[in-house]
């Protein structure tokens, strides 16, 4: 689950820097969607980045399964809270909560930018310019401040998953685990940075 986890963040990584292209106009961002619809190392990316999705959730749901079974009827009077920052004891203790969450969001987004461009691509259609679906879509009020609330989710997400991906990895000492969390919250505030601008300029640009 760790090396799906990580994977996946890559991705979000690679995802917020061809995007933020949108910022130096329609022949640019234009130019880099042209090149993720019709290279042919992307497209074989494409089942491989679904199976990281797939194996991630699956297993996430399986070991909460695992603990609810493990648990049984008798919820914990006490005991060792997860240490560190306020949220991100309230993130580690609703990861699958904010997993769903982010997953819902995941399919919507697919369902009107990857069917309308990608998938086009794929299927021998004609792909919609993505630089007037991102504006137009993106651009609608409720829809920014929806995609705003689900980077949140997904801020909190990563500011647990990335440190405890590592500490499974077996990455856990006492001295490296502060600076894992701390890297985290930078990198997490990072990605909902750059996702955020492209979604705030979309609107008002």
């Amino acid at each position: 689950m760790s090396v799906t986890g990580l994977f996946l963040i890559l991705f979000l990584t690679l995802h917020v820097t061809a995007n933020l292209t949108i910022l130096w106009g329609p022949e640019t961002y234009d130019a880099v969607t042209e090149f993720m619809g019709t290279n042919p190392f992307i497209q074989l990316m494409v089942p491989v980045l679904a199976l990281g999705f797939v194996i991630h959730i699956g297993y996430s749901l399986i070991l909460n399964l695992k603990n609810l079974k493990a648990r049984g009827p008798v919820t914990y009077a006490g005991g060792m809270k997860s240490r560190g920052f306020g949220f991100d004891r309230r993130a580690s203790q609703n990861m699958l909560v904010l997993g769903v969450i982010v997953l819902g969001f995941l399919i919507l987004h697919l369902s009107q930018f990857w069917t309308k461009m990608q998938w086009q691509h794929l299927a021998g259609g004609e792909p919609q310019n993505g630089y007037l679906l991102v504006t137009g879509y993106l651009g609608t009020p409720w829809i920014a401040i929806c995609y705003i609330a689900w980077f949140g989710a997904l801020w909190f997400h990563i500011t647990h998953g990335f440190w405890s991906a590592f500490q499974t990895l077996g990455l856990n000492n006492r001295r490296l685990l502060p600076i894992l969390r701390a890297v985290s919250v930078v990198y997490a505030s990072l990605l909902f940075g750059g996702f955020s601008t492209i979604v705030i300029w979309c609107m008002f640009f």
